[in-house]
């Protein structure tokens, strides 16, 4: 970090110092106690201006008091079979830790469906596990390896990419959007695996919209990636869709607690657990049944341009080659943002 960087950070910590007191309270939930790695976040998303910075982290806050994020993990999606149905469709897990100590979350693009419950329920069950994943999962991290671990490592499993999915793109860009404004610069590196010739046709067109920082974060492997991951993470952190060659993704797995999609992994278990735990010592009254309504950003100017440029392309292939019957590309621009 240069001195430049460092006194931007001191600027806009000064910024903060004056915000409200209800601002102050959220603020703690978001940094953790590691308050200048998440000034350096916000100043990274505005290009180190401190202004927009400010701005942004301000307005972060209010979305999170006008929309009870801090309560978030307070809130169980009831009864449980509606929670194991998102996760059937919403694919994405905690596979282990690199051997840097960071979290390395799994993502199954192609085959997340996303059709098994409403717009709410999906970003309610997304903003949980990004609350989860800052103020436990990355607490626990840095605690255990002694250092400030802010951000995490994805894998994204591009198995069974096809080509009609556009009625996915508007919820997908609704998550990149709120990750965009309020969770930004949590991913280290995306690692883009079991590609099909689908994502490597648009991604060259894709590519090119993204903003330099976020280009630079992505490494698209060659088949399931298994060789690569092992020199950043051990074996038994590879997601179970890396772990042989030609093993692909599998949205329902025979071994529940070695998918770690499926609500019977760990990770999910620990999460559903924690919130059922926190929703009782927060109130007497039986759990409310439903989903939590959050206001839903307007798509950023990066999203837009990328999810049309998404159509276009998909429509091109569609013409051509007629339409498959699953899940699409337009998947992978929220996956990129989560």
């Amino acid at each position: 970090m240069g001195i430049g960087s460092e006194e931007a950070i001191r600027q806009l910590r000064a910024l903060m110092d004056h915000v409200e007191e209800q601002l102050k309270c959220t603020f703690q939930n978001v940094h953790q106690g590691y308050l200048t790695e998440t000034l350096e976040r916000f100043l990274k998303a505005r290009e180190w201006n401190i202004t927009k910075a400010h701005k942004m982290l301000v307005d972060c806050l209010n979305w999170r008091v006008d929309n009870e994020i801090d309560m978030m993990l307070t809130k169980p999606i009831v009864p449980v079979d509606v929670y194991r149905a998102i996760r059937d469709s919403q694919l994405i897990g905690l596979s282990g830790y690199s051997r840097e100590g960071l979290p390395v979350f799994a993502i199954g693009v192609g085959l997340s469906t996303f059709d098994k419950a409403s717009v709410n329920y999906y970003v309610q069950s997304h903003i949980q596990i990004n609350e989860y994943r800052d103020r436990i999962v990355l607490p626990s991290a840095s605690k255990k390896y002694g250092r400030p671990i802010t951000t995490c490592v994805k894998v994204l499993d591009m198995t069974g990419l096809k080509l009609s999915a556009l009625s996915q793109i508007k919820l997908l860009t609704i998550i990149s959007t709120i990750d965009d404004l309020n969770y930004p610069e949590k991913t280290n590196t995306y690692f883009i695996v079991n590609v099909p010739y689908i994502f490597s046709s648009c991604w060259k067109v894709v590519k090119p919209l993204l903003q330099e920082r976020t280009r630079k974060k992505i490494q698209v492997l060659s088949g399931s990636g298994r060789d690569e991951l092992l020199k950043i993470m051990d074996y038994s952190s590879l997601p179970h869709f890396c772990k042989r060659e030609g093993s692909g993704s599998n949205r329902h797995s025979s071994n529940g607690a070695e998918n770690c999609y499926s609500l019977d992994h760990p990770f999910h278990q620990q999460l559903y657990n924690h919130i059922k735990q926190q929703a009782v010592q927060e109130s007497s009254r039986p759990i409310k049944q439903g989903s939590v309504h959050v206001s839903l950003p307007e798509s950023a100017a990066e999203g837009n341009d990328i999810v049309k440029t998404i159509e276009l392309e998909l429509h091109k292939y569609g013409n051509g080659n007629g339409n498959g019957n699953g899940n699409g590309l337009s998947n992978s621009l929220g996956s990129l943002k989560i």
